[in-house]
């Protein structure tokens, strides 16, 4: 039998100059977690993808409490998805006239909140 949570919050961080392979890796730590579990995982976390996860999650935070008037102590991460945005492509020169393309990928977070009842 399937549960069914509402989420009551939600933020959205664009284009964030990382790749979504990365910022998975910590969506995948804070998935579930109260939020101030998540906010001191992140807060120490040493990659670079937890300054703008942190971010998403303080402002679907303050979302919660201004829009709705959740307290942040009551809320969980009940929804992070990591999506693929668009690719910078730049070139490097290489030997005998070739370039090698670099490709710099961006993503975006999505963290949403629920409430625990």
């Amino acid at each position: 039998m399937t549960q069914t949570i509402d989420i009551e919050a939600v933020a959205t961080a664009k284009y964030v100059r990382c790749s979504a392979r990365k910022a998975r890796l910590i969506a995948d730590q804070i998935r579930g977690l109260p939020v101030a579990d998540a906010q001191a995982i992140l807060a120490y976390s040493p990659r670079a993808a937890s300054v703008p996860m942190r971010k998403a999650l303080q402002s679907a935070t303050a979302n919660a409490d201004h829009n709705s008037g959740l307290d942040a102590s009551d809320l969980v991460v009940a929804r992070v998805s990591v999506d693929e945005g668009p690719t910078i492509r730049r070139y490097r020169p290489r030997a005998q006239g070739r370039a090698t393309r670099i490709n710099k990928r961006t993503c975006h977070i999505t963290v949403g909140l629920a409430s625990v009842e």
